[in-house]
């Protein structure tokens, strides 16, 4: 968090190295009198190590460094080659480093600066400091607060933590974890379903056995009766307990991340980034219920007469959550819905109903009530329909396709004599990119490969469709099919995998009816190919230029890239297209031009646009998700207007003039 901290931290990399010259070669690339002058008295006139300077920089430094005693301590020179556009951003970058006011390079050639400040020890520094951390710089568990502590993840960069997980995860594997209470063993049981995993299909991962109508009514019931007693705990109880849920996902997460791998299969980074996302809806949710639900809003008005406005629950929820993010959507949804002082009726994805059971296991061991939170696994088609069409349904909260929502919106609408229920639905889209020959195709590629590929393609915010001008278009995708060649495809629990396995055959035989269709209709830029030894529903990534995207009629879901070529004079043309679509739910633009990226993102309908970035990885509280037109009906997931559409509203009015007058004007007195 202090440059200072960083000298110091390369000084200890420098005397390790230097300790063990026998296994290393120590190179020195610094432009630092500071830091050469530490290393050549740590080196103590032994050879076997050599400094490094670019050329044009640092010559009379190192003209210095070169020992005077006759001892040949090596300096290479070094530059960038390359063509213009190539050496320009390196030469940028290097200039902002050597041009910030913390640079040695920088403060030696200002002269109001004495030497002994320049040449200031930083150990010496440091220890000045009353802490060595900086004081305005939180670290990573304190960037959100005062609201909330952030979620703790895993340094899968040290090895000695990934080894430690990973034979956390394999002893899992070898216990057969489907034995444990957690998880019940229904084998044997003649309504009971198998489980396997879709990134292997021999792979048992548990049983679980699906709920029927009659099942679900009696959940309703329950939920009804259940409402009036949970919905007046105080909202401070409740945010308690949903907090305490966030604790138990954290203490459990080995075991999490276990489920997530096999059932689901996720990569052990998506399985991290996943468990973070739900323990953040639970805090993130559980402050703003405190901030807007524990005190009535008191409203102006005219003296003689108070008035205050309260927000309560609305009822019974019905949370439908996907199989692409079965824990963080499953959690972010129920936790909502209970801590505004709802029951909730959850129905996960048929997939992934094993990680819904435990995570139901949880949630009630952190204290909500069983009638309060009940749990109905089954297919959407016979429960959920029963579910949606039940005159005790307050509201539903949906995640899925478009058309799944359409039915839903329909079966509440057809209701009789009962209320309007709320209706909270985030669908999928047909998510654009433009990038305009201004853009670093380096970093393009690298986010273009991130937003298409990660994850199977399997995240509602996956990248779909690349509009590239077409001014760069022949390098650019050159390159892209060059970063493609390099993905390796692998169960995921390999940890080199970038592409894991499909969720089920359905998805599998989609897909390759797409490829299909478009060597038809469009021309190949590059298709890897599953390796023969992996058993599961694997699809390896493609794309693929056409002309229109009038081709797709829906949301392709997975790894499949489709890319446009566009003229500049047509950019307004291209932004219409996007927009016609219907969807609105993740958008890109890479260009370096501010007035470009204006342009194109006011005129974009979309709920979530990114700028020269990857259109994946929303985080709670930063960046709230969601979709507008067919890419759903807002409010945004993990946003500060999410909780509004789980409330109701009371307005309390109070004539005080009519016993005796208002007490408040005491306080105002005479002067």
């Amino acid at each position: 968090t202090r440059k200072v901290n960083t000298d110091i931290s390369y000084l200890a990399c420098a005397d390790k190295l230097l300790k063990n010259r026998d296994k290393f070669y120590p190179q020195f690339a610094t432009h630092n009198a500071n830091t050469v002058a530490a290393v050549k008295i740590m080196a103590d006139d032994n050879l076997g190590y050599e400094f490094q300077r670019l050329h044009g920089m640092g010559q009379a430094l190192h003209q210095q460094s070169i020992d005077p005693k006759g001892l040949n301590v090596p300096c290479r020179v070094y530059a960038p080659v390359g063509s213009h556009e190539d050496l320009l951003p390196y030469l940028v970058r290097r200039l902002l480093e050597n041009g910030a006011n913390t640079s040695f390079v920088n403060r030696l050639v200002d002269l109001e600066l004495d030497i002994d400040d320049i040449t200031r020890d930083p150990i010496e520094v440091v220890r000045k400091h009353e802490q060595h951390k900086h004081p305005q710089i939180p670290l990573p568990i304190d960037i959100f607060q005062p609201e909330r502590k952030n979620s703790q993840g895993i340094n899968l960069a040290d090895v000695a933590t990934l080894h430690n997980l990973e034979s956390q995860l394999k002893k899992f594997e070898s216990e057969k974890i489907t034995a444990t209470p957690l998880i019940p063993n229904y084998k044997g049981q003649s309504n009971a379903k198998a489980v396997y995993s879709p990134a292997h299909l021999d792979f048992l991962v548990g049983y679980h056995i699906d709920a029927n109508e009659v099942d679900v009514q009696l959940a309703l019931k329950n939920a009804h009766t259940a409402f009036t007693e949970w919905n007046n705990t105080e909202v401070f109880q409740r945010a308690i307990i949903i907090n305490k849920v966030a604790d138990l996902i954290q203490k459990n997460q080995i075991l999490l991340i276990y489920l997530l791998r096999h059932e689901a299969g996720k990569s052990l980074d998506d399985s991290i980034s996943e468990i973070k996302e739900a323990i953040d809806f639970c805090r993130y949710y559980a402050h703003h219920a405190n901030q807007k639900m524990a005190n009535p809003i008191k409203m102006p008005g005219p003296t003689g007469e108070s008035n205050f406005l309260e927000l309560q629950g609305k009822g019974t929820f019905v949370c439908i959550s996907p199989w692409n993010f079965p824990l963080a959507i499953y959690v972010g949804q129920i936790v909502a819905a209970l801590v505004t002082g709802n029951c909730v009726i959850a129905k996960p994805a048929e997939q992934t109903s094993i990680i819904g059971y435990y995570v139901a296991c949880l949630i009630h061991q952190a204290g909500v009530p069983q009638s309060v939170f009940q749990f109905t696994p089954g297919p959407g088609r016979e429960i959920g329909n029963v579910l949606c069409q039940s005159p005790l349904t307050t509201g539903v909260v949906f995640t899925g396709s478009t058309q799944t929502a359409q039915i839903i919106n329909k079966n509440l609408a057809n209701r009789e004599n009962c209320a309007i229920a709320t209706l909270v639905a985030e669908t999928g889209g047909l998510n654009c990119m433009i990038a305009d020959s201004s853009t670093l195709p380096e970093q393009l590629v690298k986010d273009v490969i991130s937003s298409a590929f990660v994850s199977a393609g399997q995240r509602c915010s996956a990248l779909r469709v690349l509009y590239i001008q077409d001014d760069i278009a022949d390098s650019t995708l050159k390159m892209l099919a060059g970063a493609m060649d390099e993905m390796f495809i692998g169960h995921p629990q390999n940890y080199a995998s970038d592409v894991g396995p499909l969720i089920d055959k359905t998805s599998l035989n989609k897909l390759n009816a797409h490829v299909n269709f478009m060597q038809i209709h469009g021309k190949l830029i590059k298709a890897l190919k599953v390796p023969e030894q992996l058993k599961g529903h694997y699809f390896a990534p493609h794309a693929f230029e056409m002309d229109s995207i009038s081709l797709l009629k829906e949301e392709v879901f997975g790894p499949f890239l489709h890319v446009i070529r566009y003229q500049a004079k047509d950019l307004d043309k291209v932004i219409d297209e996007i927009n016609n679509t219907g969807y609105g739910l993740t958008f890109g633009v890479h260009s370096r031009i501010n007035d470009t990226i204006e342009h194109v993102i006011g005129k974009i309908r979309s709920g979530n646009c990114y700028i020269n970035r990857s259109t994946i990885g929303a985080v709670v509280g930063v960046h709230p998700f969601g979709g507008m037109g067919l890419s759903g009906t807002g409010p945004k997931a993990g946003g500060p207007n999410y909780l509004e559409s789980f409330v109701t509203e009371k307005t309390i009015t109070n004539n005080i003039a009519a016993v005796g007058g208002n007490a408040d004007l005491l306080e105002i007195g005479d002067g």
